[in-house]
């Protein structure tokens, strides 16, 4: 397996491509970790996480269109998750590139 941390950091960054074209956020990186996972180093541990935590978004997003309909509360959940979902992506890609560890707040392990 080769050290590819220019890929990892893209992987890491492809979430934000949801900003550009309005979805894919989920199938971008899915597409980097399932064509690389075998050939990159940490890839397999990267996508995961990356998986996991866009799986994660989905969930908190659905959990919130109950509350926006009782409370308006909602709203602020999806602005929350929003910044978390653009803030994120960037940090971790930095620290990928830093030869750290990322982590995501707010993720379930869907796959482990």
């Amino acid at each position: 397996m080769k050290q590819n941390r220019q890929l990892l950091v893209i992987t890491h960054l492809s979430q934000l491509v949801s900003l550009v074209i309005g979805f894919g956020s989920l199938i971008a990186p899915l597409i980097l970790w399932m064509s690389q996972k075998d050939t990159v180093y940490q890839m397999d541990a990267h996508g995961k996480s990356i998986v996991n935590f866009q799986l994660s978004l989905v969930v908190l997003y659905i959990v919130c269109v109950p509350l926006i309909l009782l409370f308006g509360l909602g709203l602020l959940g999806w602005f929350i998750l929003g910044a978390i979902s653009i803030i994120y992506p960037i940090i971790n890609a930095i620290k990928v590139s830093n030869g750290e560890n990322p982590e995501y707040p707010l993720s379930f392990n869907f796959i482990s």
